[in-house]
Parts: C-alpha cells; sequence; structure tokens
C-alpha cells in the first residue's frame, strides 16, 4: 500500500470516528470506540511504522531548530507520521472531552462545537472545552 492510500485510509478512520463522537457520542459503538481507544491505537500503529521507516531511511528526528523539523518534512514518510501523530492525538483529545462531559454534563449542542474545533483545530476546540468547562463549574 503505498503512502497516499495510507494517508486516504487514516483519514477516513478518524473522519468516521469524530463523525460519531459529534452525532452520536452515546451511542454504543461510539462508546466502544472511545472507551478502549480503538481508532487512536490504529493510528498509532500506522505512525509507528511510518515514522520508523522514515527514521530507518536515514531520516533522523531532528527537532532542535525551525529549520531542521522543515527539512525532515520534506521527506514522504515522515509528512505521514507527522500527520497521522495529529489526527492520533486530535482523536484523543476528542475523547477526553467526551470521557469529561460524563461528569460535566455540558448540554451536547454546546459540546459540539468543541469537538469540531478540536477535529479541525486542535488546540482551539480544546480551549474552548476549557472555557466551558469553566464557565460550567464556576457556576455550581
Amino acid at each position: 500500500m503505498n503512502p497516499s492510500d495510507v494517508f486516504s485510509i487514516t483519514n477516513l478512520l478518524a473522519m468516521t470516528m469524530w463523525l460519531l463522537m459529534i452525532i452520536l457520542p452515546k451511542w454504543q459503538v461510539t462508546r466502544f470506540l472511545v472507551d478502549f481507544k480503538i481508532i487512536p491505537i490504529l493510528l498509532s500503529m500506522v505512525y509507528a511504522t511510518y515514522i520508523t521507516q522514515s527514521i530507518l531511511a536515514g531520516g533522523g528526528l531532528d527537532f532542535g531548530s525551525l529549520e531542521s523539523v522543515m527539512k525532515l518534512f520534506t521527506k514522504e514518510d515522515a509528512v505521514l507520521a507527522g500527520w497521522v501523530h495529529y489526527l492520533a492525538f486530535d482523536l484523543l483529545v476528542g475523547m477526553w472531552i467526551l470521557d469529561q462531559n460524563k461528569t460535566i454534563k455540558i448540554p451536547h449542542l454546546i459540546l459540539a462545537p468543541c469537538l469540531f474545533g478540536t477535529f479541525m483545530l486542535g488546540p482551539v476546540g480544546f480551549l474552548l472545552f476549557i472555557i466551558i468547562r469553566a464557565i460550567k463549574l464556576n457556576k455550581k
């Protein structure tokens, strides 16, 4: 399977999980996938494969300067690994938000933009959730 195919498959997996979390967060299948972190585990396996291939091909992992990181992300395997890294960790943050909300009980119409924001802009959705959570907890 070529990196372009892997990119498409990992995007589809992540997108499916995000749709389940945003549209059907309490569905038994969604809860199973969230509770056992199935999709992030699969993505982590893909990440491990491609980052290992990048290192073995002589890519190294020099994160010491912006120039070094830019050079690293000119290699296809490293770029794919980096993208899958984002997919996995953003999903984990989204799952954490859902888990936090089990006790906080923010209405889903308010929570959904946090999840969508995390899906599209990672830290922005996380920040929105933290702000809404703080407001909700301070009202108690």
